[in-house]
């Protein structure tokens, strides 16, 4: 079974050892470079107080399989505080078992909750398992931003994505 809760300070280990991962097999984000525990202690520890930080326990392991945040998209305004940028990472072994769908629905309440109305990302356009996984959670496409990313030394485009929740 599956369980989302609030991530904590003691997820660090857990989150990095899903998200280093992807992040080393260079085609599902545009992170570049591992992160290390204490990286992600302050992180965590400094999440802004308008954010969503959930992260999926498999309860009958006790491990961390995925993890989703919301951030505000800028407070250096009010203009957009209705807005907020997620991301998503689902542990490499464990996709297409609904742990996205999961973290999905407890964002999309607390986000509401919180008031935001408008939750929005890029996507990079050679992540289709990806985009399609924000798509079936009702995003639509605004558009494409090319050579947006360079990894490796070689341009990758995103998408970039929404999703109202009013």
């Amino acid at each position: 079974m599956i369980e989302v809760r609030d991530a904590r300070l003691d997820d660090a280990g857990g989150i990095v050892a899903v998200l280093n991962p992807i992040i080393a097999a260079r085609v599902y984000s545009a992170l570049d470079t591992a992160v290390s525990v204490e990286e992600e202690r302050t992180f965590i520890r400094d999440f802004p107080a308008r954010g969503i930080f959930h992260v999926a326990i498999d309860t009958s392991t006790d491990r961390i399989v995925g993890f989703q945040d919301v951030s505000p998209f800028a407070e250096y305004t009010h203009a957009f505080d209705h807005v907020g940028v997620i991301g998503t990472y689902v542990d490499l072994e464990r996709r297409r078992q609904g742990i996205a769908t999961r973290l999905f629905a407890a964002t999309f309440e607390a986000a509401r909750r919180m008031g935001y109305e408008k939750i929005f990302t890029y996507v990079r356009a050679d992540n289709d398992a990806g985009l399609r996984t924000y798509l079936h959670q009702g995003f639509r496409t605004v558009g494409t931003a090319e050579r947006h990313a360079k990894i490796d030394g070689r341009y990758v485009d995103e998408i970039v994505i929404e999703k109202l929740l009013l």
